[in-house]
């Protein structure tokens, strides 16, 4: 007995946002203007400086708290999903800094893998008061692979700094 093959759809294509905000004469009236993405940097081990542009998070149950695992997978996971082209960037806005978002944007599709990434557990390390750093195993199906971001309390809220994927 053969089977029948039934013609596979494939996903939609959608372009990509530009990265850098528009310029005064491109916005619609009304709106808000937008905050200039700061200039690129690495933010690796330094603890002091002044903040990047901040945006509202939902990394921490309490108010100012450190982020937790739980929160800290979540975001890992929409990260992981963002790079494997199953989520628009947009929907980790508010969870990323302006740089790291326009970063995000421009890395576009990273992780190639036919299943939806799964973030594991993450490890984590506080190298000082304000920030954590997290890496966890993203499982991809055949092949798995990493991810690395960096959180830092901005206020009250805790922002995505930095993201590196292997």
């Amino acid at each position: 007995m053969s089977r029948l093959s039934r013609p596979i759809t494939l996903p939609a294509l959608r372009t990509v946002p530009p990265a850098d905000p528009p310029y005064d004469e491109e916005r619609r009236p009304g709106s808000p203007p937008t905050a200039p993405v700061p200039p690129q940097g690495s933010p690796a081990v330094a603890c002091d400086g002044p903040p990047p542009e901040t945006r509202p998070v939902a990394l921490a149950a309490r108010s100012g708290a450190s982020p937790d695992e739980r929160g800290l997978r979540g975001l890992g996971q929409a990260l992981a999903e963002v790079l494997a082209g199953r989520r628009p960037p947009g929907g980790v806005a508010d969870r990323l800094t302006g740089r790291a978002y326009a970063e995000l944007v421009r890395a576009g599709r990273m992780i190639d893998t036919r299943r939806p990434p799964v973030a594991g557990t993450p490890h984590v390390h506080r190298p000082c008061d304000g920030v954590v750093e997290a890496c966890m195993l993203v499982r991809c199906g055949e092949r798995s692979r990493v991810l690395a971001l960096r959180v830092e309390r901005r206020g009250v809220q805790w922002l995505c700094t930095d993201f590196e994927t292997a």
